[in-house]
């Protein structure tokens, strides 16, 4: 069983600026931040950008309660003209397959950006589950988003 969900948003930044800080760990734990922790290997940079390839990650659940780990494995894909994309490709014990896209393309103006999250999930009979849980994720993230767009992404850089 498989299933696709899919969110989109404005952010009140430059499709530029979106993708510099898009492609930084640091940006997605504080998106990710109360409904998930990342716990990364040991000498992972969370500040520079993700290096593509396989990322083994344990998960926090509201930050303290362990659900296990999972395999976030980047790609910075091709992207038409004028955009750009960012694939995680990860997987877990649980989930088979989570292919998570990131597509950044120019919003209703110039300081604009069009931001849509597409995860493909198969989780087998665990599929609906996860699904739906996915959409309250990318919800939270995306108000996380347009938040730290607003403030000139004042958290991330005090």
């Amino acid at each position: 069983m498989a299933t696709t969900v899919e969110l989109s948003t404005e952010l009140d930044c430059t499709l530029q600026e979106t993708w510099d800080w898009v492609r930084k760990p640091a940006l997605l734990d504080h998106i990710a931040h109360p409904l998930i922790r990342f716990e990364y290997e040991d000498g992972f940079d969370r500040s520079a950008p993700w290096p593509e390839g396989e990322h083994r990650v344990q998960i926090y659940a509201f930050g303290k309660a362990p659900i296990g780990w999972q395999v976030i494995v980047i790609e910075y894909a091709d992207a038409p003209a004028g955009s750009f994309m960012l694939r995680d490709n990860g997987y877990s014990p649980m989930i088979k397959r989570w292919d998570h896209w990131i597509i950044l393309k120019p919003g209703s103006s110039p300081q604009a950006t069009h931001y849509t999250d597409r995860v493909h999930i198969e989780a087998g009979l665990l599929t609906p589950g996860v699904a739906a849980y996915a959409k309250r994720f990318y919800a939270h993230r995306q108000k996380r988003w347009r938040a730290l767009a607003s403030s000139d992404f004042a958290a991330l850089k005090a």
